[in-house]
């Protein structure tokens, strides 16, 4: 086992498509991921669960999770709403909210008077043309337009298949507001350190697991950390064989100068753990195995290491 690998303390997991696939019907647990986190809990390794989950407060979401048989608490939880209230509080801003119904109580102590900002997220039935619009007047009425964005996801997955999320959204009111969004979750760097200050593990001792390549993986390795993308959720073959995990290139490796392997066929959280090394109770594919992995990627997106 490579040395990293040995020193790794904290396990960040995303939520959706990762542990549970989301739906009309409050969704349903992935096979195995109820198992899986328990047995992280009890290797002793620190754990956080970090998502981008906007259509509920914390305190709904992890009752929705727990009522699955997750071992979870809202302590637990990095979410995008609790720290765009910060942002909101810290800045003097006061939103106009285009967000899901159940999210709004996450709002109720920020002014929302006069509003000198938007805020968006995962509004699901609320990306009507009226909201949509009038979210659009506010922000182009301003001189200096501010658009908060929870995530910027393109798509998620439920239980009856993919649905569009908030980052289509966020990029048709940039387009016609000509301003950039400042992104509030993954990816961005600073949802990241949060999550990492909250465990108390630096990025080089912390593994990201999630099933969106760019937001999850991208953000996670941008940040610092190693990540791992399953192969449920909103995995996609024609979207991960371009940009990383069919095929691994292993570099500056001894003794090997050029090897590829083939990975992640089937891979859901549960496998994860299959091993009991040193007190960590996990063994992340082979992927523990090798100090140094480039994913390969084309299509101009980045490289992952």
């Amino acid at each position: 086992m490579a040395a990293w690998a040995r020193a790794v303390r904290g396990l960040l997991l995303d939520v959706s498509g990762v542990l549970y696939d989301s739906g009309g019907d409050g969704g349903v647990p992935i096979a195995g991921s109820v198992e899986a986190v328990r047995r992280i809990k009890a290797s002793g390794l620190k754990l956080r669960f970090c998502t981008n989950e906007t259509q509920a407060t914390r305190e709904k979401f992890v009752k929705k999770l727990q009522g699955m048989g997750f071992d979870i608490s809202v302590a637990e939880v990095t979410a995008p709403a609790p720290a765009a209230c910060r942002i909101l509080k810290e800045r003097g801003l006061r939103p106009h909210l285009l967000v899901h119904d159940d999210l709004i109580p996450e709002f109720a102590e920020i002014d929302k008077a006069n509003p000198n900002c938007v805020v968006i997220g995962d509004a699901a039935e609320n990306f009507t043309y009226a909201n949509l619009n009038e979210a659009f007047r506010v922000l182009i009425g301003m001189e200096k337009p501010v658009l908060l964005s929870l995530g910027r996801g393109r798509y998620y997955k439920e239980t009856d298949g993919l649905k569009l999320d908030v980052g289509a959204y966020m990029k048709a009111l940039e387009y016609a507001c000509d301003v950039q969004a400042e992104v509030v979750g993954k990816p961005a760097k600073q949802f990241f350190e949060s999550a990492l200050a909250e465990m108390g593990v630096p990025p080089q001792q912390a593994i990201m697991i999630g099933d969106d390549i760019v937001n999850d993986v991208g953000g996670a390795q941008r940040c610092g950390m190693r990540a791992l993308q399953v192969r449920t959720g909103k995995y996609r073959v024609d979207t991960a064989a371009s940009l990383t995990c069919l095929v691994m290139d292993i570099k500056n490796t001894p003794g090997i100068k050029e090897k590829r392997m083939e990975a992640w066929k089937n891979c859901h959280l549960s496998p994860l753990l299959s091993r009991r090394t040193g007190s960590n109770y996990f063994m992340l594919l082979f992927f523990f195995s090798f100090p140094t992995l480039q994913l390969t990627s084309e299509n101009n997106y980045p490289d992952f290491y």
